[in-house]
This record gives C-alpha cells, sequence and structure tokens, in this order.
C-alpha cells in the first residue's frame, strides 16, 4: 500500500493539556493546604501564574521543585506529588484538554492528501477515543496504539514510548503498509527518542509541554511550531512525490 503513514503522539501536537495540567497543580496545593489546616498547620503557599508553571514544565524543572517553589517542604511535597499523580487523570480535569489552535486544519489537510495518521501515544485508548468522539476527530485517525495505565503519559516514560512505537511500526508493516516516508510527530524527548531509536524522521512540535530549546538538544529531524507546520511540511512532500511519480 503506498499511502504515506505518519506516527504523531495525542497529548501536545492534537490535544492541549495545558489547562489539565495547572489545574492539576492548583487542586494538589488547595489539598495540601487544606490537610495542613486540619493538622493545624497555616502552610504559605505560593501559587504560580499559569505561564511561570507552564515555562517550567516545558523547560523540565522537576515536580518537586515547583513545588518548593510553592512554598512547600519536605513531607508536603510528598504529599503534593502523591495527589497531583492521583487525580491528573480524573474525569473533571480530563475535560479542560482542549484541540490545540490549527490542529483539527493540519489534521484535514493530511486527510486530503490521503496521508494515515496512526496515533501512538501513553494515554489509555479509551481516554483518547472519548477525546477524539467529543471535538469529531475520530475521522483523522486511522488507528490507535496506546498504553492501559492511566498515569503512563503523566511519567512520559521513553522506554514506554518506543515500545509503542516499535509494536505500531510492526503492526503496520504486516497490514501492508510502506513506511519508507514515515515521521513520528511529538513534542518530547521520548517522541524524538522513539522515532530514533527505530530509525524513522522525527518532527519535535514546540506548542506541547517541552520548549524549543530543549527539544533541540535531542537532535530532531525538524523542529517546529506545532501540528500545523509539520503537516504543511508533509504536503510539500506529498506533492513532490506525486510529481516525481507523474511526469
Amino acid at each position: 500500500m503506498s499511502a504515506i503513514t505518519i506516527f504523531c503522539d495525542f497529548d501536545g501536537p492534537i490535544a492541549d493539556v495545558s489547562e489539565r495540567y495547572y489545574a492539576t497543580y492548583r487542586q494538589g496545593l488547595e489539598w495540601v493546604q487544606a490537610q495542613g489546616r486540619l493538622q493545624g498547620q497555616e502552610l504559605a503557599i505560593r501559587y504560580l501564574s499559569k505561564s511561570q508553571f507552564w515555562t517550567f514544565k516545558q523547560n523540565r524543572l522537576p515536580d518537586r521543585q515547583i513545588a518548593h517553589w510553592s512554598g512547600l517542604e519536605g513531607a508536603h511535597i510528598d504529599a503534593f506529588l502523591a495527589q497531583v499523580s492521583r487525580i491528573v487523570n480524573h474525569a473533571t480535569l480530563l475535560d479542560r484538554d482542549r484541540v490545540q489552535p490549527q490542529a483539527r486544519a493540519g489534521l484535514e489537510l493530511l486527510h486530503q492528501c490521503g496521508v494515515r495518521v496512526v496515533l501512538v501515544t501513553l494515554r489509555p485508548p479509551d481516554q483518547v477515543m472519548q477525546f477524539l468522539d467529543q471535538h469529531a476527530l475520530h475521522w483523522a485517525i486511522s488507528d490507535l496504539y496506546g498504553m492501559p495505565r492511566v498515569d503512563a503519559a503523566y511519567q512520559n516514560q521513553a522506554s514506554h514510548k518506543i515500545e509503542r512505537l516499535r509494536n505500531a511500526i510492526a503492526t503496520q508493516q504486516r497490514q501492508g503498509y510502506d513506511l519508507r516516508q514515515s515521521w513520528m510527530i511529538g513534542d518530547t524527548e521520548a517522541d524524538i527518542m522513539a522515532g530514533q531509536a527505530l530509525g524513522i524522521d522525527t518532527v519535535a512540535v514546540t506548542c506541547g509541554i517541552r520548549s524549543s530549546s530543549y527539544l533541540q538538544g535531542f537532535r530532531p529531524t525538524h523542529l517546529l511550531p506545532d501540528l500545523w507546520t509539520a503537516c504543511q511540511k508533509l504536503q510539500q512532500r506529498v506533492t513532490l512525490t506525486q510529481r516525481h511519480l507523474c511526469p
């Protein structure tokens, strides 16, 4: 089968999770503060702005350090981190995820070009399908490879992403798809490392949870602002290929 297939992460390129992560951070601090009051302690919490919080996340500042800069120490930091892990995938917080600006337009462009989009994500597949249904985007996805554990995406381990991408590539090849022009598109070092480990070009987008300067250090094939720009670049490749085949 000659259709170009690209592999794409979900959080970052397609879903904007910044509001959910920031709300989780604030609710985690509120919970620790409330627990402290129950024990007769008044904690001096300093809430970072969303801009400050997201800049720290994009530059891979550890959550423990973010908690410290928010006024927590010792056991209170441990309690905060545990609470964040517990609530980050709660349904009321998942509803805060949004479609990235122009991601829909990018997916429409790929659809028009006949490019297949295969999602490779550390999110549970049912979470992803629910989001795609809510935002009427299910038509854009040809296949989906996720993780059963609900906390895998938050932990974002490169080994898990490599495993998922390896499985996706092997299955797509067994189904007869030509993957010689495939890309792996994502917004974290795990996505870049997975593509590199499996020998396909990598596209790092800077609209997600990692900054441009941080991602550059992992030497992706392309460093682009968002999925829309990546789709335009891929459209150019498809057009050139068609011209070559049809002189």
